[in-house]
């Protein structure tokens, strides 16, 4: 299978080149790729400029189009939208609106912030998105407009990624920014009554692997399983890493962010378990693993 992987430098798209390897994978990225994963098939691209980007992808005429990149700065989009529309909005239909064109999948990946969080149950995908703030709006748009343009499409919502690969743009993922806060002694401060499902990007990117061999199209939930609070997350990275630093729960309006998020956004993969494609362990074995690999890297790098 052909397959050009917009986004190939974050957390999910480093994942995907590995769970993607036995096709042959296009990666593409707004900055340059490490030598490590740069070849003849990794191409320079910002998705804002769609000139480019069709010339690129109508040259190599992929079977599949796999989009992870979006705008994803949620408290800077309160302030200003513009470019979460264009990038969350626009670009994803005019990918999709190319995906037609040249009679190709699209999987598109989209976020539990779609959801207000009064539930308090987890979200099947047949449930109502009503996102609570211009960046869930802004990811909600891509997906109506990929809906409207092609029926090839996956558009797969996920919650709380953490990858090898860190979290280009936001100064590293929850799991990174906690153990550095621990080794700097510091006191942490973690809300307690948002209940989300931390993801590992390496099992996301298998479950898309798997995924995309099927013609099932449409909407898909895809994350770890159970569910937990920042808080209770965070404690289980120090249990998980051996340290005890001071950590201390903390409310949403204590918190203050500028962007309201939803109180509880656990979401249940119903369509996948329908289809009996779910592979999706429990989020404590996946960090287990995470937190794992990171202990053994620092070890060996101090030794």
């Amino acid at each position: 299978m052909k397959i050009v992987l917009i986004g190939a430098n974050g957390q999910l798209g480093s994942d995907l080149r590995d769970a993607l390897s036995q096709h042959q994978v296009w990666s593409s990225a707004r900055v340059a790729l490490s030598p490590k994963h740069t070849s003849e098939n990794t191409v320079r691209m910002d998705v804002t400029d769609l000139v480019i980007v069709h010339e690129c992808i109508r040259r190599i005429s992929p079977d599949i189009i796999i989009n992870t990149s979006a705008f994803h700065r949620v408290d800077d989009i309160e302030r200003d939208a513009s470019q979460a529309l264009l990038v969350n909005g626009h670009v994803a239909h005019q990918i999709a609106r190319l995906s037609r064109e040249l009679n190709c999948a699209f999987l598109h990946v989209s976020t539990d912030y779609v959801y207000d969080g009064l539930k308090h149950a987890p979200y099947v995908e047949t449930d109502l998105p009503n996102p609570l703030s211009a960046y869930g709006s802004s990811k909600l748009v891509g997906e109506h407009l990929i809906r409207a343009a092609w029926h090839k499409h996956f558009i797969v919502r996920t919650c709380g990624l953490y990858g090898f690969a860190g979290a280009s743009g936001k100064g590293g993922n929850f799991v990174n920014t906690m153990l550095r806060l621990a080794r700097e002694n510091k006191a942490i401060n973690v809300v307690a009554d948002q209940i989300c499902t931390p993801t590992f990007t390496k099992d996301l990117a298998q479950q898309i692997a798997l995924l995309i061999e099927s013609t099932q199209y449409g909407l898909y939930h895809a994350t770890n399983d159970g569910g937990c609070s920042w808080y209770e997350f965070a404690g289980e990275i120090f249990r998980l890493a051996g340290v005890s630093p001071q950590l201390s729960p903390i409310t949403s309006a204590q918190f203050n962010a500028p962007a309201t998020r939803p109180p509880y956004s656990v979401l249940e993969n119903a369509h996948l378990k329908t289809i009996g494609l779910d592979r999706m362990r429990h989020w404590r074995e996946a960090l287990a693993e995470y937190v794992h690999h990171i202990v053994s890297r620092e070890t060996s790098t101090t030794s």
